[in-house]
């Protein structure tokens, strides 16, 4: 079986559009894989959402590598881990790739604002001195022990208010820095922001895009402006807050649990995900 950080790269660098999706933990990875997709994003809002925390980069290089293992080992999908801006200066950073590579995982991603970060959808983003963080980008490039593994350095310009300019600035930076991708984040209702991208990118390397605010772009038309991966960054962690809240509120209202098991997993199912018969077989 080819690699995960080989079948990553292999993702990025096909013609056909690869997707990926938001995996807080290894039974949602478990999910992510049966239902075919690509590969698998170990994102920080999730993450930190899952321990009831916001996502501001409260979480440390240490949780995040935990966290993002269990995802990378319960699937044989290759997994894209969200290290925000690094953890700190350019040693962090080389710490950082060494750790998350020695790990298995097949990519981190690192994204050039301040530390602490702020998700890129609330108020008040600031930007890193791009020369900086290209110094960290490069840093962690030659860090790495094998070229499979991605580094993805990813341009706040856009959320920031930056404009196109220096968000093109930037990324010709970070990929002359030894980038792997670019990802380009707009927080924009449609894709007009990405397109203009793609148009003066030119494909100078791959590039991914999170279309949280954008949804109904169609993937078709996103593969032919240039795309190469889209990543559902958290819509397995929103669709199971929504579930939860259904069902908990039916079985307080009802007083008991009669009237929702007919919409919810039965044991069995859970049995089958988690492998019973196979880790009985062990025991035998």
């Amino acid at each position: 079986m080819m690699p995960k950080a080989a079948r990553l790269r292999e993702l990025l660098e096909r013609k056909e559009i690869a997707r990926i999706v938001g995996s807080r933990d290894a039974l949602t990875a478990l999910l992510v894989e049966e239902a075919g997709f690509d590969g698998l994003w170990a994102s920080s809002f999730e993450l930190s959402a899952s321990r009831a925390l916001p996502d501001l980069g409260l979480l440390t290089m240490a949780e995040l590598l935990v966290a993002s293992s269990h995802v990378n080992e319960a699937t044989a999908l290759p997994l894209l881990a969200d290290c925000d801006t690094g953890f700190g200066g350019k040693i962090n950073v080389v710490r950082t790739v060494q750790q998350f590579e020695a790990a298995g995982i097949a990519g981190v991603c690192f994204e050039d604002k301040v530390f602490p970060k702020r998700n890129s959808f609330l108020a008040g983003q600031n930007l890193e001195d791009a020369q900086d963080f290209a110094g960290r980008i490069e840093a962690g490039a030659r860090a790495r022990r094998s070229e499979d593994f991605t580094i993805v350095a990813r341009t706040e310009a856009l959320i920031a208010g930056r404009g196109m300019d220096e968000a093109l600035h930037r990324a010709h930076l970070y990929a002359d820095a030894g980038a792997d991708a670019i990802l380009i984040h707009s927080k924009k209702p449609t894709p007009t922001e990405i397109l203009e991208f793609l148009h003066a990118w030119r494909a100078r390397t791959p590039v991914v895009v999170v279309p949280t605010t954008y949804p109904h772009w169609d993937l078709t038309e996103a593969q032919e402006a240039g795309v190469s991966m889209v990543i559902y960054a958290n819509h397995a962690l929103r669709a199971s807050v929504t579930a939860m809240r259904d069902v908990l509120g039916e079985i307080h209202l009802q007083g008991g649990t009669g009237g929702v098991e007919d919409g919810i997993a039965p044991m069995k199912e859970l049995f089958g995900l988690t492998g019973v018969s196979k880790w009985e077989g062990w025991s035998a």
